[in-house]
C-alpha cells in the first residue's frame, strides 16, 4: 500500500492530506514523512483530489458532509470514537461526556478525549465539534482559534438557510 501526500492551501492555513488506494489516511496541519503526490491519476491521487475538492466546498459553506473513502489507522476504541464523531450533525456540538455515554461508557470521558485528540482526519471526522461539558472549547489539533472559526462557519451556514 503506497501512500502519497498533497499539500493544499486553505483560508485556515496549509493542510496536508495523505491517501492510498485504500482511501484517505490523514488530514493534518503539519507535513508528514509520506512522499508528495507524483501521479494525480493514481488511486491515491484520485482520493487526494476528491478530498481537496470536498474540503474546499466545506470551507466555502457549500458542503455539510464528506463522502470519501476513509482509511484512518488506530485502535478499535479510537475507531469507535471516530465513528461516533461522524454522527455529530453539522453545526452542532457534543461534550466528551455525551460521546462517552453514546458509546455506552459514560465514565470514559477522558479516554474519549484522548481518542478524539488522535483523530487523523481533522475536518473530515469533525473532532472540532467536541467541547467540554461546561461549554469551553477544549483542545484542537489546529489550535483553538481555528476550532472556533470552524464552529462559527457551520453556524453561519445554518443561519443562511
Amino acid at each position: 500500500m503506497e501512500k502519497a501526500q498533497l499539500k493544499i492551501k486553505t483560508l485556515l492555513g496549509d493542510l496536508y492530506l495523505v491517501a492510498s488506494s485504500e482511501g484517505l489516511h490523514s488530514v493534518f496541519w503539519e507535513k508528514s514523512a509520506v512522499p508528495l503526490l507524483k501521479d494525480p491519476n493514481s488511486a491515491a491521487g484520485m482520493v487526494l483530489m476528491q478530498t481537496q475538492n470536498q474540503l474546499e466546498e466545506y470551507l466555502a459553506g457549500t458542503r455539510k458532509e464528506f463522502d470519501l473513502p476513509l482509511a484512518p489507522e488506530g485502535t478499535e476504541f479510537q475507531k469507535k470514537v471516530w465513528k461516533e464523531l461522524r454522527r455529530i450533525p453539522f453545526g452542532k456540538t457534543r461534550s466528551y461526556k455525551q460521546l462517552a455515554t453514546a458509546l455506552g461508557s459514560p465514565r470514559a470521558s477522558r479516554a474519549v478525549g484522548t481518542a478524539n485528540g488522535k483523530n487523523p482526519l481533522c475536518l473530515v471526522i469533525p473532532c472540532h465539534r467536541v467541547i467540554n461539558t461546561d461549554g469551553g472549547l477544549g483542545g484542537y489539533s489546529g489550535g483553538l482559534k481555528i476550532k472556533q472559526r470552524l464552529l462559527n462557519l457551520e453556524q453561519e451556514v445554518l443561519k443562511a438557510k
